[in-house]
């Protein structure tokens, strides 16, 4: 298995590490060629109308969907849940590869930034509890049927899973739990 992590923009390195601590094969993913190399993928946080951008410009766009559509296991963190919605708030862009709606910046800007504890599924296993790092995180406004919840803080979903997508709008590559990275790797085809 060959894990790859986006690396036009944003929080990439610190998924690399983790999936690097967890004993998986993982490389930087910029161009087409990459992205064939690679059996699965992270969309790490950053600025996704950024994102966007670049991988329109290195031809990226249309691969990358063709293979999430297809099935290719995917963690999206953040910005990356941003890029994979049906539907953004401010409107913007989007992939429309996981039915959720999500408003971007939705908990305020970079001052308001948190560590929160997030209540989490018992698919993921014992504590019941995990950090969540939020950072311009964006807000879950709705969710479709085929998307599981799996964490909520407060009563918001944070962490939810549909078929071989696992989303998280917070950056667990920030902390020392290594569940969501693990659960990732669990993903199937």
């Amino acid at each position: 298995m060959h894990c790859g992590v986006l690396a036009l923009q944003g929080a990439w390195h610190a998924h690399l590490s983790v999936l690097g601590r967890l004993g998986a094969t993982a490389s930087a993913v910029r161009t087409p060629d990459e992205l064939d190399n690679v059996d699965r993928l992270v969309l790490p946080g950053g600025e996704s109308s950024a994102m966007l951008y670049l991988m329109r410009h290195d031809g990226l766009q249309e691969p990358l969907t063709r293979r999430i559509r297809e099935g290719m296991p995917t963690l999206a963190t953040c910005a990356g849940v941003i890029l994979l919605s049906r539907n953004v708030l401010p409107d913007q862009p989007c992939l429309g590869l996981l039915d959720v709606a999500v408003e971007r910046n939705a908990y305020g800007r970079q001052i308001a930034s948190t560590v929160a504890t997030i209540k989490l599924d018992d698919s993921l296993g014992s504590p019941a509890t995990m950090e969540g790092v939020f950072i311009r995180a964006p807000r879950v406004t709705e969710v479709g049927p085929q998307v599981k919840v799996i964490g909520r803080w407060k009563e918001d979903p944070v962490l939810l899973q549909s078929n071989c997508i696992l989303a998280a709008t917070f950056h667990p590559e920030l902390t020392d739990d290594l569940r969501v990275h693990r659960a990732f790797l669990d993903l199937k085809e």
